[in-house]
């Protein structure tokens, strides 16, 4: 199977989808880097979204990504407010900078075509790039969008990846296995796999940028008012929450000034509920509006493990720094583990490959950073995923906001549980091993309508109109 690594389940990108957004944005750019000639003989291009990226590309921006894919942008790099501004600028002009370069024409309502009937054969999120040569000729190249801003190319559907690991993991009795063999816990072993690909500072470096970026965009998201972009008019609700818990006299500058007053106070058990919710709405509320968030594993459920992480560090008493690496070395590998055996998908699998796999994966690290040792960590994540088992992907509108956003707070109230009651458990008592639940969603997965997979064809999604705008 692929070889994973947690840098690649979390990454720092653009909402508001991972598949629909992220996705289709790095294929973008991968196109022009596989192209075989220069840009500068390029007299056109065409993007055709197919599938789940046609029936709901307008509210998740996958026109919006393809063309900033193709305009040079980077997803990690470029500054929030020159998303719009850049897109305004391609809309106007009606023309495209192709990959930074002199500017083409371009016409998105023309030249990004939207095949709501059709769908390719590997995967739902299926789209072709089309260049077009001032000499006549042409060529073109196909993507799939599989998932937590993966892309695979056409012909690569089955490749194996060449990266050897010391302890290469497909199943969780892999992971079981050289946990038991090593006498390590699962951030140990994830690390020395790690090392494969960065040195350990610089595994210690990058995990630090994932937590800065995920507290910085709960930060924004708590302290921003107004209206989600789309046509939904969603009123953001985290600042307010935010507000009320802390009080309107409390003034802070930055996440770490913010952190430090929620943890300067003592809270009861329903204040600390509607911290948790604070925070995951924050997250998403960002994500819905084409800010800057970490996939984990997927950008509609971003704020799930944020809101766990934060609520380990506000909140528990024996919270330390060390905590950090440990959360996310073990919830990326539980990710992987989703990934390889089932699917992050919502195109494919539902919201139970996004949300569930997110709260499994927070669950996980929570029970490690708590103290559990791995069989209870992989305890605790099945339980999650148990209880996510058949959720549907139905967002209204095509949005990336109703009932995406909601869905994050319970996400991460069913980690936390699931991780108090994994602690509490004998794990040689369980009845269902992570495995089984993995083939469990699966198989879940095979069987779920497809009007129930982020088509926007069944659910609330058909009971509740919305005239979708661009974001």
């Amino acid at each position: 199977m692929e070889r994973i690594s947690v840098f690649d389940i979390f990454k720092i990108g653009i909402g508001p989808s991972s598949s629909h957004t992220m996705g289709p944005w790095r294929a973008a750019q991968r196109f022009l880097r596989e192209l075989s000639r220069p840009l500068d003989d390029i007299a056109a291009v065409q993007v055709d979204l197919y599938g789940s990226l046609a029936k709901t590309g307008k509210g998740h921006g996958t026109d919006l990504a393809v063309m900033l894919g193709l305009n040079g942008d980077d997803p990690v790099t470029i500054p929030v407010p020159d998303v719009q501004s850049n897109i305004e600028r391609i809309n106007q002009l009606k023309k495209i900078q192709l990959g930074g370069a002199a500017p083409l024409p371009f016409n998105p309502e023309q030249d990004i075509l939207f095949h709501f009937d059709q769908s390719l054969p590997y995967h739902a999120n299926g789209l072709t790039f089309r260049a077009f040569y001032k000499d006549g000729h042409g060529e073109s190249h196909t993507y799939y969008s599989v998932g937590g801003g993966f892309v695979v190319k056409e012909g690569e559907e089955n490749e194996t990846s060449p990266v050897v690991l010391p302890f290469p993991i497909d199943e969780a009795e892999d992971l079981r296995r050289w946990c038991r063999q090593e006498n390590q816990s699962i951030a140990e072993i994830v690390l020395r796999n790690e090392l494969v690909w960065r040195s350990a500072e610089k595994v210690k470096s990058d995990l630090m940028g994932i937590w800065n970026c995920m507290k910085a965009c709960a930060y924004i998201g708590a302290h921003t008012d107004g209206v989600l972009p789309g046509g939904l008019e969603v009123a953001r609700r985290a600042a307010a929450i935010s507000r009320r818990l802390l009080g309107e006299k409390v003034q802070v500058n930055n996440p770490e000034e913010w952190i430090a007053e929620i943890r300067a106070c003592r809270w009861d058990f329903q204040e600390t509920l509607k911290w948790v919710s604070c925070f995951a709405l924050a997250v998403n509320e960002e994500n819905a509006a084409f800010s800057r968030v970490v996939t984990a594993p997927t950008n509609g459920a971003a704020g799930v493990i944020p809101a766990v992480l934060l609520y380990h560090v506000c909140f528990a008493p024996r919270f330390r720094e060390e905590d950090l690496m440990t959360f996310m070395l073990t919830a990326g590998e539980l990710g992987s583990l989703f990934k390889k055996g089932a699917t992050i998908s919502a195109a494919m699998g539902g919201c139970q490959a996004e949300i569930g796999v997110s709260s499994a994966m927070a669950a996980g690290g929570l029970t490690a950073c708590l103290g559990g040792n791995y069989e209870q960590v992989m305890m605790a994540a099945e339980i999650a995923m148990e209880h996510h088992l058949g959720m549907t992907c139905d967002p209204i509108g095509g949005l990336v906001q109703i009932p995406c956003i909601e869905r994050n707070t319970m996400g991460a109230i069913k980690a936390i549980t699931a991780a108090q009651i994994a602690l509490e458990s004998d794990p040689t008592k369980a009845k269902v091993s992570l495995d089984t639940v993995i083939r469990t969603m699966r198989d879940t997965a095979a069987d779920m309508n497809h009007k129930y997979k982020e088509t926007s064809d069944g659910g609330l999604a058909t009971y509740i109109s919305v005239n979708v705008v661009e974001c």
